[in-house]
């Protein structure tokens, strides 16, 4: 029998031990274990958006730094033939280069023979079509027509609107476009290319001795080998920036996750320590809870051996009378381990006054209690709560009223309305004994409690009740001057 009744009792802590410490303890914890998938994506996308910013902005830098590098090159490899083919032709200052190169040019007018200025535009020539990669040189005079060509049947086309021919004869400086940058191949060029293939084309101006342009040169190229450089510049860099992200990305997840471990097991231990105080909080009560009436039974049975029926039948009320009491505190017990039921609904703050305060009334008037409630004159908007669940939470704070005014006294209801707060004020006040400021703080936390029979659990399930509904419940009081406890529901 004996070991029967430990077990159910061992099972009973096991119940309130789940609920009260499972739910309440460990849901603290629950949160920082799913932190890391969050960081682990939120970190990742981050890394992989920077790679992809750094990586193109980079890149792009190193394109176009290493095409007008080239693009240099080509132009003073040209500035380097046109001045060697004028000191071989002995031009001087008498006529530029570029109008040599232009057919119409009236050349008896500067002092210069056919036959010098042909063999000068032959070698000329010669040198541009020897390039590397060229596949098409064009020569441009003045009013935009071309005068030479590689391609034979473009020589004698005006071109008009061409942006960076127009560019390169306003500014007199390099002016040169690439596929590698996404421009596009001019209609002129395409016998030339495969689509997809790579091309850069220059254009450079030719000066006479003023500095004014007197003819273009337009070098179009297909640079594999340079093509094939910057793919592998580009693979190198984006090769950088995917290792460097990565491991940016990986010690801080490293380390966090270390923390978080860290922070989890000192959680851990820190609800154990808790569950230990839990468990210890509540072996005081129920040991102070049982011993009393345990004894005040035991006394009662020993005494009905001996005496007469009269003082049994007595006797036997006694054990009765704390058996029910035992009862109502293990009941209690109970009904605070459970986790709080019940869905949200609007309800009416002023039926619920009332109808609480009518079912004190008997016991109002039994213990000499007056009692009143103030309705309020404008009109009150419905809340949100459970009536069974607000209606335990009014009753359990008018019952507390009722017994700390021990000799009568008068008990307010009183509601007021915040709209600042969005809620429904329920006030309770009593002309009882009052709290002590120890005693308010105390008041919410389970098995604490100031009555010699009490249990300690009436106010903090009267919390929990009032979370639920996502409300609030205060205390206001002072020794000897009353309490005014307050329940605050939501606005519906």
């Amino acid at each position: 029998m004996n070991q029967s009744i430990s077990i159910s009792h061992n099972k009973w802590l096991n119940k309130i031990f789940k609920d009260y410490s499972a739910k309440n303890l460990f849901a603290s914890v629950m949160p920082h274990s799913k932190t890391i998938p969050w960081f682990s994506i939120v970190g990742l996308a981050i890394a992989i958006l920077f790679c992809i910013a750094f990586g193109s902005v980079l890149s792009h830098f190193m394109t176009r730094e290493i095409l007008n590098h080239d693009a240099v090159i080509t132009k003073e490899f040209i500035n380097s033939v046109e001045w060697v083919e004028t000191k071989e032709a002995g031009l001087g200052n008498k006529i530029s280069f570029g109008q040599l190169l232009d057919t119409r040019t009236d050349l008896a007018k500067y002092g210069v023979t056919e036959e010098v200025a042909a063999s000068a535009r032959r070698q000329y020539y010669d040198h541009i079509s020897m390039i590397l990669d060229v596949k098409m040189a064009n020569i441009f005079a003045l009013d935009r027509k071309i005068i030479w060509s590689t391609n034979a049947a473009n020589i004698g086309t005006v071109i008009t609107d061409s942006k960076s021919l127009e560019k390169a004869f306003s500014s007199g400086n390099l002016v040169s476009k690439d596929s590698f940058t996404g421009e596009k191949l001019k209609e002129m060029h395409p016998f030339f290319s495969a689509p997809g293939t790579p091309f850069v084309e220059s254009y450079i101006p030719m000066v006479d001795s003023k500095g004014t342009v007197v003819a273009i040169v337009e070098i179009y190229q297909e640079p594999h080998n340079l093509a094939q450089t910057i793919s592998r510049g580009k693979l190198l860099i984006w090769l950088c920036i995917a290792l460097g992200a990565a491991f940016l990305y990986a010690v801080p997840f490293c380390l966090f996750r270390h923390a978080d471990g860290e922070l989890q097991d000192k959680q851990q231990r820190l609800t154990e320590a808790e569950t230990l105080c839990v468990i210890g909080e509540m072996s005081t009560a129920v040991a102070h809870g049982i011993r009393n009436p345990l004894a005040s039974i035991r006394s009662s049975a020993e005494l009905a051996l001996e005496a007469d029926p009269a003082s049994a039948r007595k006797n036997a009320e006694d054990i009765i009378s704390q058996v029910d009491r035992l009862g109502k505190w293990v009941r209690e017990f109970l009904t605070f381990s459970l986790p709080v039921a019940g869905e949200n609904e609007v309800m009416n703050a002023v039926v619920l006054a009332e109808t609480c305060l009518l079912n004190f009334s008997t016991q109002l008037q039994a213990n000499n209690i007056a009692y009143e409630f103030e309705r309020p004159t404008e009109d009150v908007p419905l809340i949100v709560g459970n009536r069974l669940l607000a209606n335990q939470a009014l009753a359990s704070v008018i019952s507390n009223a009722i017994e700390a005014m021990p000799t009568g006294g008068l008990l307010r209801l009183q509601l007021q309305v915040s709209t600042a707060g969005n809620c429904v004020d329920i006030l309770v006040n009593d002309t009882g004994i009052g709290m002590s400021p120890t005693q308010i703080h105390m008041a919410f936390k389970p098995f604490y409690t100031t009555k010699r029979n009490g249990v300690g659990l009436g106010m903090a399930q009267v919390k929990r009740i009032m979370e639920r509904f996502g409300g609030l419940v205060s205390l206001h009081s002072g020794e000897g001057d009353g309490t005014q406890a307050c329940l605050s529901f939501r606005i519906a």
